[in-house]
């Protein structure tokens, strides 16, 4: 297993507070198939772990509340026949999921001011076009 699967800098998940587990993946198969481990799950203790900064931690809990059990948070992953592939893929999964919960904040949008001149030339260019389409009007061409 190619570790430390890195969050973001020089933030890892780390490999001891990992927890695999592993069960029949479901669907259509051959021969072998269907008798062997490869779906894999793997939880991570949220709630507990000391390798995220506590901001993070923080932030991490906020925004995966509804995905988290007691804590805890799990990835499966049930997409390729082989376990090794699986793992690799829940492990990737897990770590860009934390790095997208433990992302600073977006900063707040400024609103901006349409200027004064371009206010009164859209309003001029207004006036302008509903003269013309009143001119088109055949009031008066008796």
């Amino acid at each position: 297993m190619p570790a430390p699967y890195v969050i973001r800098g020089s933030v890892s998940l780390p490999e001891a507070e990992l927890m695999w587990r592993f069960s029949r993946s479901s669907g259509p198969g051959g021969q072998h198939v269907n008798t062997s481990d490869s779906r894999v799950e793997l939880r991570f203790d949220l709630a507990r772990t000391e390798a995220l900064p506590p901001v993070w931690k923080e932030r991490a809990l906020e925004r995966l509340a509804g995905r988290l059990v007691d804590g805890v948070v799990a990835v499966r992953a049930a997409e390729h026949r082989s376990q090794w592939r699986n793992r690799e893929t829940a492990a990737v999964r897990l770590a860009s999921l934390l790095a997208e919960a433990t992302a600073p904040p977006p900063k707040p949008r400024r609103p901006t001011r349409i200027s004064r001149g371009l206010n009164e030339r859209r309003l001029r260019e207004k006036k302008q076009r509903s003269d013309v389409k009143r001119g088109r009007t055949g009031r008066g061409w008796t």
